[in-house]
């Protein structure tokens, strides 16, 4: 992957990256703050999510509904996401109109206004949000998965937080996190497209180097203990289907083993998607879905694991099948692990294996809007130089890598079962 690119830190520490791609006339800019859900404490579970919205209500030079009419008008789309260790905003707009996006970036870095009954109504609004994720068995069963993975690390709760928190975080705690954690020497600025490097950089100096530079942000150290023995839990609730989650330990995306643990993946369940855009490809060739779904333990089976900066989780998703208890879909799963396991990898399936994990990253990398994502995204956990050899690595990684690392991380000491149970379809007895 050629390095077309430039990356300078402007006087007050702001990260900038400029990559000119002349195939279309667009632009795609991209924000990136070092702030997510990993850097709040109990009691303020979801702000980073809630500042987020907030930033979509106006300054004073950009009122709230000014905004997306402006952008719609000039052709336009822009949208933001919080994840557990970092938020982003974007905008992707024609050449010729970027400065809008620009100038509302510099403007909401500084001067977004928190106003009080905005706040009031986007605290409905969330946990509005946070009750429709709980009528779905999958986010039920994957929080209570991850409070018992996760018992001191930040990685405990869920992005959108806890509903006593949403109910009781106040308008000044919201506009501190912000002031505190959108400051320049904070972010990272990504952008992409068919510009011209020099005029660019100059605008975006004119634009953003006059704010000014803040304290650097408390971070929480709250390191997670080891894991001594496998954790199983049950969740009971509405609905027909039984769902089985079963989650291990799994690196951070800076270390070596994401690698051979990506093609694991890929060979298992299918390759995972480390792309913000972009769909996925079939995975009836990988191992588990012969397995587990054309053998009637499932009726589908996904794996994924996410790129972090601190040692997270990989978790297969099982829809168990009507006909199945779900300890036999657990047991056919942990037979075609087992065998990985035992079993050296025939050097041919590996190399299917890397070939759908690199098609899948290479596809969603292309465009200009995710050839921006990427520049930001890779800084937030490792480096851009993260990306640009992420396909080499891939292509490096071997069958005796892979039977290493299933080995090493995908153990029953150290992982969590968890099963959905449905009630009134008769199986409940039958639950882990």
């Amino acid at each position: 992957m050629k390095k077309d690119f430039k990356k300078t830190t402007l006087l007050n520490g702001l990260t900038v990256f400029l990559k000119e791609i002349h195939t279309a006339p667009l632009v795609s800019s991209w924000m990136w703050y070092r702030v997510g859900s990993k850097d709040e404490t109990t009691g303020r579970t979801g702000i980073s999510h809630w500042v987020e919205h907030m930033q979509f209500k106006g300054t004073p030079q950009f009122p709230a509904g000014v905004l997306d009419q402006a952008i719609s008008r000039n052709g336009g789309v822009w949208n933001a996401f919080t994840f557990m260790d970092w938020t982003t905003y974007f905008e992707t707009m024609p050449a010729d109109k970027i400065d809008l996006g620009l100038r509302l970036e510099a403007d909401r870095m500084a001067n977004s206004v928190f106003h009080s009954k905005e706040v009031a109504s986007e605290r409905t609004v969330i946990i509005s949000e946070r009750e429709g994720s709980e009528n779905e068995p999958l986010f039920r069963l994957g929080e209570a998965l991850q409070h018992a993975a996760f018992r001191i690390h930040p990685y405990h709760h869920e992005i959108i937080g806890d509903k006593d928190d949403l109910r009781t975080i106040t308008r000044d705690e919201l506009y501190q996190h912000y002031k505190t954690f959108y400051v320049p020497n904070n972010a990272v600025m990504a952008v992409a497209g068919d510009f011209d490097t020099r005029s660019m950089l100059a605008r975006i100096r004119e634009l953003f180097e006059p704010i000014p530079r803040g304290k650097t942000p408390p971070r929480l150290a709250r390191h997670e203990p080891p894991q001594d023995g496998e954790l199983t839990l049950n969740v009971e609730g509405p609905g027909e289907t039984t769902y089985l989650q079963v989650a291990y330990r799994f690196p951070p995306a800076a270390h070596p083993d994401f690698f051979p643990l990506s093609v694991l993946d890929s060979l298992l369940a299918g390759p995972s998607n480390l792309n913000m855009f972009g769909g996925g490809i079939s995975n009836r060739t990988s191992r588990l879905y012969r397995a587990l779904v054309e053998k009637e333990y499932a009726v589908g089976i996904s794996g994924g694991a996410n790129a972090t900066i601190d040692p997270f989780l990989y978790t297969f998703t099982l829809t168990v099948h009507p006909k199945r208890r779900p300890q036999e879909a657990l047991a056919a799963l942990d037979a075609e692990i087992e065998r990985v396991q035992s079993e050296r990898v025939t050097k041919a399936e590996i190399t299917r294996a890397i070939k759908q994990a690199r098609a899948i990253f290479a596809y969603g990398s292309e465009s200009i809007t995710n050839q921006a994502f990427w520049m930001g995204y890779s800084e937030m956990f490792a480096n851009y130089n993260w990306f640009l050899t992420y396909l080499d690595n891939l292509a490096s990684v071997t069958p005796a890598d892979v039977q290493r690392v299933a080995r090493e991380y995908f153990r029953p000491q150290t992982r969590i079962v968890g099963t959905y149970v449905p009630k009134g379809n008769g199986r409940t007895s039958n639950g882990r």
